[in-house]
């Protein structure tokens, strides 16, 4: 955001409903993509600003590109980190990826909320850091939960510090993860009725040829393929060597840069 003001740019960041220090949804066992959507629309209204472009990490590319589909006339152009742009289809994990997948074991009711239980909200955001951190995909053994999956002997990546894990597990202290297990991971087979699934405004992709997403079948050919340009024609991609999941945290300046570059390039979309 420091980057993008000091360019000239009006940056802003809400934070998602249940996330951070906003107030949670009322029916937390409710909440959806759509919610967010709903959101982006409602802020821009409520600050009268006609046209942005929507910058997105993980799951928040999925709002991000619904709002581009269903309200293309206020979008300049969309930039994700870490998630690519697939049609919005029930997901079918269960047929490629063991029952222990992490996804599919936070999709089942009760079940992270009784792992993440057992350890403090820092001690949680710690151990998703070191487990996202990796190249591989977090998948458990039967008689595992994904927390187990880290030692508690190994350290943060060294571009996570202390007052980072801090400042996060203060945040997830205070709203808890039932909304972060809603969305994303309750909703995904969320119907959105979209008629035209194709993205028609300019886009950034920015992976890092580490992160683990790229282990997720047919992932890794979809975006190196150009499989994904079928759907977001106007679509750049660009990986980052040694980059992981959290590209931006990792190499923060290198990925303003690319996100300033796009900005510059596509202005007057």
């Amino acid at each position: 955001m420091v980057a993008a003001a000091n360019a000239g740019f009006r940056a802003i960041a809400p934070d998602f409903r249940g996330y951070g220090l906003s107030e949670g949804p009322r029916q937390p066992e409710k909440a959806c993509y759509g919610d967010l959507v709903d959101d982006i629309l409602a802020i821009l209204d409520s600050l009268a600003i006609s046209k942005v472009f929507l910058v997105a990490k993980d799951f928040g590319a999925r709002p991000a590109y619904l709002f581009a589909l269903f309200h293309r006339e206020r979008v300049s152009g969309v930039i994700t980190m870490g998630v690519p742009y697939v049609p919005p289809s029930p997901p079918t994990y269960d047929k490629y990826l063991p029952e222990g997948f992490y996804i599919l074991r936070w999709q089942e009711p009760g079940r992270a909320e009784a792992d993440f239980g057992r350890h403090d909200a820092k001690t949680v955001v710690r151990n998703i850091y070191i487990l996202f951190s990796r190249s591989e995909i977090p998948i458990a053994k039967a008689n595992q939960e994904i927390m187990d999956l880290v030692d508690p002997s190994v350290p943060l990546p060294h571009w996570f510090t202390e007052e980072d894990l801090a400042i996060y597990g203060a945040l997830y202290e205070k709203s808890g993860f039932k909304t972060a297990l809603q969305v994303p991971y309750r909703s995904l087979d969320e119907s959105f009725n979209i008629t035209d699934p194709i993205v028609k405004v300019p886009a950034l992709l920015i992976m890092g040829c580490e992160d683990y997403v790229l282990k997720f079948p047919g992932m890794d050919e979809y975006i190196q393929s150009g499989k994904v340009k079928e759907f977001v024609p106007n679509l750049e991609v660009i990986f980052l060597p040694k980059g992981t999941h959290f590209v931006q945290e990792q190499f923060p300046d290198q990925v303003n840069e690319l996100i300033l570059t796009f900005l510059k390039n596509h202005i007057s979309s």
